[in-house]
């Protein structure tokens, strides 16, 4: 078996998911791609010393956050100031265009709390795991998703109905031991 073999299975096994991740952080395929590719190369050049860590799905998603939040505070904001809000010519019971709403509301969030967010609520994460990745404490965590989540809330009043409650025992710590 070469070297290389093992870090081959890992990418097989892990390849989509954390595309998946890269994609809800970056909020473009592209990037995503050129996320995941960055993290891989990365890894692949310390594969000699990775092949020995106990979970390195949960160092690949830890890197993929830390390089992506590197990137954006390096990066200049894309976004284009406008005095006018858009009309809104379209039902927002249409799950796509919820789906859209989401995308462009978490892309204004910081790059903390959007990772927060989709750690915690697509990837139904505890809060412990996600301070684990972070490399933070379980408080900021806290704190980070109740900013997030208010700052989604005054971004697109639409999905307020949706968002998760904090006070829900369902996502809380304790119920998920």
């Amino acid at each position: 078996m070469d070297r290389d073999a093992g870090f081959r299975a890992f990418v097989d096994a892990h390849q989509r998911p954390l595309l998946r991740l890269a994609y809800l952080l970056t909020g473009e395929v592209h990037r995503a791609e050129d996320l995941l590719q960055s993290v891989l190369v990365r890894m692949i050049g310390r594969w000699s010393r990775l092949r020995h860590v106990d979970n390195l799905d949960a160092y690949a998603r830890k890197a993929m956050v830390n390089q992506y939040i590197s990137w954006r505070r390096r990066r200049d904001s894309d976004e284009v100031p406008s005095a006018e809000p858009p009309d809104r010519a379209y039902s927002t019971e249409d799950s796509a265009v919820l789906r859209i709403m989401l995308r462009q509301a978490l892309m204004r969030l910081t790059p903390k709390q959007r990772a927060v967010i989709v750690l915690r609520f697509y990837e139904d994460r505890t809060e412990r795991d996600v301070a684990d990745l972070l490399g933070c404490s379980v408080g900021t965590v806290k704190s980070q998703t109740h900013h997030a989540l208010a700052r989604l809330r005054a971004l697109a009043p639409e999905l307020a109905p949706r968002l998760p409650v904090l006070d829900d025992p369902a996502r809380s710590e304790g119920a998920r031991r």
